[in-house]
């Protein structure tokens, strides 16, 4: 079967997984979000003989499988039918409830294999890897236990199921319910049935709770709920990190090296989560995250910001091959780390300082910011002010070109434009006039260099003449007002060159690796908010609808989508597409009081 990201996702904020439509664990990476992947079979298709990375339950004699998620929780449950009537249930979720005045989450993938009715007979095949695919790992065991080592972790299966047809890989038939319990090498003092069934009663239960706090709007609620579920599934609880998404290298088009690894936490994105995360109420998860951008913006040396970060808040994610792994359909080259932590992007300026704006003016929080939080945020202001006029890599991270982007400008003057709102704020007079001076004087020099009187458009760059789908967000930034008509003729300049069919291109010049083939699918919910902006609702709904159907079978998207054949590429699942799912949803649903 060939691979492909119509795949569940499961996870608790320590870990995630992705399982595919037939039970099999194709990614995850233990004991942390960009760690070793023990499964990685999603990048190293495999056939029964001599395969490793993967773990599947294969019912024998099957014919039939559905899968679906237990109603607003991350608990994933896929149902087999066998030829004889036989069918099983199989159950799968990573424990996350609160425990002990504090939330409980392990490093701990939870299978449960129940036997709903006739005598199915099934195998279960358990062959994790280790070192990014190199080596299927060396095994210990003991009476309900199986240890894999790799070069930097141990994983133990703690199981109810015979210890010899795991290790035999043999069929046996199902007399009642097995368990099989994934973690650190540490024994559980328990019954496993017992044990795993309550941590699903918890699960559920947290998950059901912490829905039921979401505002959602009065449309299109099951989707947001999903996307809301999944932008959690992509935090890591720890440090308040918030991934680009969970796999590394699934390219961005079919026979692309365009592979990049997004375990990883990008300034750029958040603007656009944090204000995900507050339209949907979730505001401990916005002050977590806050919490970590907060962090990185005080520490950035000599107030420069790299555009990307670890999910621990380290600056070097040196860029490596993995010669192990033939990737996603055999489509390399597979990467870890990212060498975009060096390129130089002054659009995180802008996002930066747009996200912590929050912690100033939202007073649910419990920590607000403070003159102390302000002048650490200052020098990212500085900073923005000297560079909002020089080349950079821009935010589509260009590795080969440089010039002055219009985005990355507009991001610098929204930079000074918060500043001098948080000053204002915080009754700094003095501060709140410069940073108002001074964004101003970046306005004027913006407006006159970026506008194409020819086009009559803003253009991606600084007397440039090609089109950028980030002009879209003029307005959201508050840069262009709804009613200017240059934004509206920009909008229109970027149907012209950038929409195809229902979808826009982020841009469609060719850059360092050829054209892009595919959509980016951000950039269409863009667009939708741009045509809302505008008061063109009939058709911003239209093209919403029309994301909604490109979605996979659970409710969850990738990066890109191929306009042709509809179908998903690029890494999965991505906190981007997510969030504009979310945020188009809030901005075009009717409101509760006039709902009904």
């Amino acid at each position: 079967m060939q691979n492909s990201i119509d795949l569940g996702l499961i996870g608790n904020g320590a870990i995630g997984a992705l399982i595919d439509e037939q039970a099999e664990i194709v990614w995850c990476c233990m004991p942390r979000l960009d760690a070793d992947p023990v499964f990685c079979s999603l990048l190293k298709e495999h056939t029964d003989q001599d395969g490793y990375g993967y773990c599947t339950v294969e019912l024998v004699e099957q014919i039939s499988i559905e899968q679906q998620y237990l109603p607003n929780t991350a608990v994933l449950v896929t149902r087999m039918t066998d030829a004889g009537g036989g069918v099983i249930e199989i159950i799968d979720f990573a424990p996350r409830f609160r425990q002990f005045g504090r939330m409980f989450t392990p490093v701990m993938l939870i299978r449960q294999i129940r036997r709903l009715q006739g005598s199915p007979r099934i195998r279960l095949v358990v062959r994790p890897a280790g070192d990014y695919g190199r080596e299927r790992c060396p095994i210990t065991y003991g009476s309900h236990h199986i240890r894999y080592t790799s070069p930097t972790w141990t994983l133990r299966l703690t199981t109810d199921a015979s210890i010899t047809m795991l290790l035999e890989e043999l069929p046996f038939f199902l007399d009642d319910n097995v368990t099989l319990i994934f973690g650190a090498d540490e024994t559980i003092p328990s019954s496993i049935g017992d044990l795993a069934r309550r941590f699903q009663d918890e699960t559920v239960a947290y998950w059901h709770e912490w829905v039921r706090d979401l505002g959602i709007p009065f449309e299109w609620q099951d989707e947001v709920i999903r996307a809301a579920i999944t932008l959690k599934l992509n935090t890591y609880d720890d440090t308040g990190a918030i991934i680009a998404a969970m796999t590394t290298s699934i390219p961005e088009a079919a026979n692309t090296v365009r592979n990049w690894d997004y375990r990883f936490c990008w300034l750029r994105d958040s603007y656009f989560v944090v204000n995900a995360l507050n339209r949907l109420g979730a505001t401990k998860n916005m002050e977590r995250y806050l919490a970590y951008l907060a962090n990185i913006s005080a520490s950035a040396p000599g107030g420069r910001l790299q555009p990307v970060y670890a999910i621990d808040g380290k600056a070097r994610l040196e860029e490596q091959l993995v010669t192990t792994l033939p990737g996603y359909r055999g489509m390399g080259p597979v990467r870890r780390g990212n060498q975009a932590f060096e390129q130089i992007q002054h659009d995180v300026y802008g996002s930066a300082i747009l996200a912590v704006t929050h912690i100033f003016f939202d007073r649910r929080l419990l920590r607000c910011g403070d003159t102390a939080l302000f002048q650490r945020l200052e020098p990212l202001g500085e900073t923005a002010l000297q560079v909002y006029d020089q080349p950079d890599a821009g935010l589509w991270e260009l590795r080969g070109s440089a010039r002055v982007h219009t985005f990355s400008s507009v991001m610098c003057w929204a930079a000074c434009d918060r500043l001098a709102l948080i000053a204002n704020q915080l009754n700094l007079q003095d501060r709140a006039t410069y940073w108002r001076t001074k964004a101003d004087q970046m306005y004027t020099v913006i407006y006159s260099r970026a506008w194409n009187e020819e086009k009559q458009a803003f253009t991606a760059s600084f007397e440039g003449d090609s089109m950028d789908a980030s002009l879209l967000l003029l307005h959201d930034v508050g840069f262009l007002s709804a009613e200017d008509p240059c934004f509206a003729s920009t909008v229109t300049a970027i149907e012209k060159e950038l929409k195809r069919g229902d979808y826009v291109y982020r841009y469609v010049e060719a850059d360092d690796f050829g054209k892009p083939e595919n959509a980016f699918i951000v950039c269409t919910f863009w667009y939708i908010h741009a045509l809302a902006a505008l008061g063109r609702m009939d058709e911003a709904r239209s093209l919403f609808e029309n994301l909604l159907k490109k979605r996979n079978r659970l409710g969850l998207l990738a990066e890109h989508i191929d306009p042709r054949t509809g179908e998903q590429w690029g890494n999965f699942v991505q906190t981007y597409s997510m969030v504009g799912l979310i945020n188009s949803a809030i901005r075009l649903s009717k409101r509760w009081d006039s709902a009904f």
